[in-house]
């Protein structure tokens, strides 16, 4: 079966040049027929699809027109029951049910009060009144109230489309008038005539369910969501496209218009295959075109192609007689034309062919002879690299390739010369065939102006065919006392510099050939690799050993680091312990710091008996009071996240002053907060520092509690401030410890606090005494408070003057 297939495809590149040709002209031909047919496919998919398009946007653009002015006209019928004429629930009811006499759109009216109740409910079938139902929470409701209309969402109900319409009564409280509105009579917008013979359309709401819909519509009720048109208007960036999928999973094309004010979106649509109709129409057409283009395609490339075929095979015979070698031979075209004159270029190179054909046998000779004495050199060539390349001693590579070069030259003495760069000169190193111990110029030879120096800076060999034509060449006088005559100088170089040079020595005068000069040229890179290679081994043993001596440094480098590695860890081990004396220092002012001023934590962390300044005793301290007016109720009326925020603000603004005097945070619930002066430190003006951080809270809590007013919570902020003796010290449990006062002193700071007002700090009789030369105040009338059996001498602070002046306290 190959073979057949490798005929087939014989006959198709070599024998098949009429088809070849036929083929050609067919293909050209309905190539063309084929992209102008497609062309104008193209152009008429474009415009029928465009023109369907537009009037289907024109119609959908007068159906969402219309649907919206039914829904005002709908909305000012429903206002008209709305006049505020109408006071009671009979005259209510006479409206609606004339409305619903009037308007078939309206299935039910409802009347809802000001509160949010249900008063009436009329419908063509059934009366509720006074059903008190809370319909406050309703967004028919609600949205009516806070905008005039509202229109609620489309739903259904027994398979039926309805909406409700809500309007507000005029005058204050007045109530809502909500109207459901069954959308059945949308469907007399999509009849047969209005939508079209072949097209239908429908509507959906903001959920993509089928509110209205034609005759051939999909049903009312369906949910069409998932198609790709509904689902592109549905989408947050509302771009209709115009090819979708019907119910069915068929093509359409599609056009939507929206009811910005409703939500809506109108739909109308025509099946692909119907629209497109005419194209298929066309299609056959340009099919029938194509078939006739191709018959007369055939016709006239079989024609065309029988013409060329005689001359074309006459050719192609003479060339397989020519290729088989009878030039004898002669092609005989008759076509006035391009292949005539091929056939003339045929026998004239015929012609020169048997004229060639017979110098040919001798040059393949010849070639011959020079081929077979190349592979010889080559073979030597290979030996010579392989002798040549296993020894890295210098000394033993030197005599190795001179010996070769010898063999290779078929000369009768070879000399190779190192270079030396420091000096620039050539030292004789080793000779074959000449005495090398011999006294003269030939041993050492400058590279300036010598034969040597030449060779090495053009990199190419110098031949001197009759040494004794130089007079002044350096190995004249050795080389003819001994009887040589002509000279062949190969340098010895590379990428990396100079090597050397080689001389190769004949006894006969005579021009060098050319094949040989090349052959040395290759000798001498291969030379040049076995010098640098021996000589990199040199290199390499020598740093070899320098490496072992750096090795023994390393060794001793690395026990002396050993040692002071050994110390470091001794060190960091102090300095762990050092460490976690540290830490544990910081974790004790950090408990302190919980119900402590920083430096009075600083100060007990410091103190050689911490302890002993938290043990129970009995000292005198001013106590501090406050909390916010109205929190409960504030509480009661507010979410719990809100409550917070503001005890955030509230705890942070006083507990900066209260580390700022450096007063003991007793403890805090809530809103209250109390402070100690005087505990555990002494202070020497513990109770002007409390009344001067009293005043301060007080400056600062004030924007605060207008910030709050601001949200809506209405706070103040009262303090009370006594003085007296209190037992103070630690008390909790072991996990939990706190320090505390306990005394009547921190009870009538909580009761003066509690007769403050709002932004006012009240303080005992004796706290004033203490003070009253550096505030304003004034006395008030004497508090009877809880838990006291006499009244309480108070006073309340207004302002703080500072400390008087040295000549006032004189006076």
């Amino acid at each position: 079966m190959n073979g057949a297939t490798d005929k087939g495809k014989n006959w198709f590149l070599r024998g098949g040049l009429f088809a070849k040709y036929v083929l050609a002209l067919v293909g050209l031909v309905v190539f063309v027929l084929a992209v102008n047919g497609a062309l104008e496919t193209w152009i008429s998919y474009r415009g029928i699809k465009s023109t369907l398009t537009d009037a289907m946007s024109e119609k959908a653009d007068a159906t969402a027109k219309h649907i919206e002015q039914s829904l005002s006209d709908l909305e000012r019928q429903i206002s008209w029951v709305t006049r505020a004429s109408s006071n009671t629930i009979e005259l209510r009811r006479a409206d609606y049910a004339q409305l619903l006499g009037q308007v078939p759109a309206v299935n039910q009216l409802t009347l809802i009060n000001g509160q949010g109740r249900e008063l009436l409910r009329l419908s063509r079938q059934t009366v509720t009144v006074n059903s008190n139902a809370d319909l406050s929470r309703d967004l028919r409701f609600t949205e009516a109230v806070e905008r005039g209309t509202a229109y609620a969402p489309a739903y259904f109900r027994d398979e039926r489309p309805f909406m409700s319409i809500g309007e507000q009564h005029s005058g204050f409280n007045a109530g809502v008038t909500v109207a459901e509105i069954d959308l059945r009579f949308l469907n007399d917008y999509f009849g047969d005539s209005q939508v079209g013979r072949t097209a239908y359309a429908y509507v959906v709401d903001a959920k993509g369910r089928v509110l209205a819909s034609s005759s051939k519509g999909p049903e009312v009720g369906k949910d069409l969501a998932a198609l790709p048109q509904v689902a592109a208007v549905l989408s947050h960036n509302a771009r209709p496209i115009t090819s979708g999928k019907d119910v069915d999973g068929n093509a359409v094309l599609t056009t939507a218009t929206s009811a910005p004010n409703l939500g809506w979106h109108v739909f109308y649509e025509q099946p692909t295959s119907q629209a497109l109709s005419p194209i298929r129409d066309q299609l056959v057409r340009i099919a029938l075109l194509i078939a006739l283009g191709l018959v007369v395609a055939i016709i006239a490339g079989t024609i065309l192609a029988r013409r060329m075929l005689v001359p074309i095979t006459a050719l192609r015979t003479g060339a397989r007689r020519l290729g088989a070698g009878d030039f004898g031979h002669r092609i005989e075209v008759k076509t006035a034309d391009e292949l005539e004159e091929l056939a003339g270029q045929f026998n004239s190179m015929a012609g020169q062919l048997a004229e060639t054909y017979s110098d040919l046998e001798a040059k393949v000779k010849e070639r011959t002879r020079d081929l077979a004495q190349s592979i010889n050199e080559l073979k030597v060539l290979e030996e010579v690299g392989r002798a040549v390349a296993s020894s890295l001693d210098l000394n033993a590579v030197l005599p190795t390739v001179a010996a070769r070069a010898l063999e290779i030259t078929h000369a009768d003495a070879v000399l190779i010369y190192g270079y030396d760069a420091a000096r620039s000169a050539f030292n004789l190193t080793q000779s074959i065939g000449i005495d090398g111990d011999a006294e003269g110029h030939h041993r050492a030879i400058d590279a300036d102006n010598s034969p040597l120096g030449e060779a090495a800076a053009k990199g190419e060999p110098l031949a001197f065919p009759d040494l004794t034509d130089q007079p002044e060449h350096p190995l004249r006088d050795v080389v003819v006392g001994a009887g040589f005559h002509s000279v062949l100088v190969v340098p010895l170089v590379d990428q990396q510099g100079v090597l050397g040079s080689l001389v190769v020595l004949r006894k006969a005068a005579g021009d060098f050939p050319a094949g040989l000069i090349g052959l040395m040229k290759t000798f001498a890179h291969q030379a040049v690799l076995a010098m640098r290679n021996a000589r990199l081994f040199t290199e390499v043993d020598q740093k070899s050993h320098a490496l072992e001596q750096a090795n023994s440094t390393v060794r001793e480098q690395a026990d002396k680091l050993k040692q002071q590695t050994e110390q470091l860890t001794d060190w960091n081990k102090s300095l762990e312990a050092r460490v976690e004396t540290q830490l544990g220092e910081i974790e004790r002012i950090r408990k302190l710091e919980r119900f402590l001023a920083p430096q009075v934590a600083q100060l007990i962390a410091s103190s050689d008996n911490p302890e002993g300044l938290l043990e129970s005793h009995r000292r005198e301290v001013t106590v501090v009071f406050c909390d916010l007016r109205g929190f409960t109720a504030f509480t009661e009326a507010t979410e719990p996240e809100e409550a917070m925020n503001v005890l955030r603000e509230y705890h942070a603004a006083l507990g900066q002053l209260i580390f700022k005097y450096e007063g003991t945070l007793d403890k805090y619930a809530g809103d209250g907060v109390m402070i100690l002066f005087n505990a555990p430190i002494q202070l020497a003006d513990h109770t002007a520092r409390a009344v001067r951080m009293a005043v301060e809270m007080r400056d600062t809590v004030g924007p605060l509690t207008e910030k709050w007013r601001n949200r809506g919570h209405s706070l103040g902020f009262g303090i009370g401030i006594a003085l007296g003796y209190a037992t103070l010290g630690q008390v909790g449990f072991e996990q939990r410890l706190e320090y505390a006062a306990i005394g009547s002193v921190t009870n009538l700071a909580s009761r003066l606090c509690g007769e403050a007002k709002p932004n006012q700090i009240v303080v005992s009789r004796r706290v004033y005494g203490m003070v009253e030369a550096f505030v304003e105040g004034r006395a008030i009338d004497d508090l009877v408070v809880k838990g006291f059996n006499h009244p309480i001498l108070a006073a309340e602070i207004l302002s703080w003057k500072g400390e008087p002046s040295a000549e006032a306290a004189a006076e």
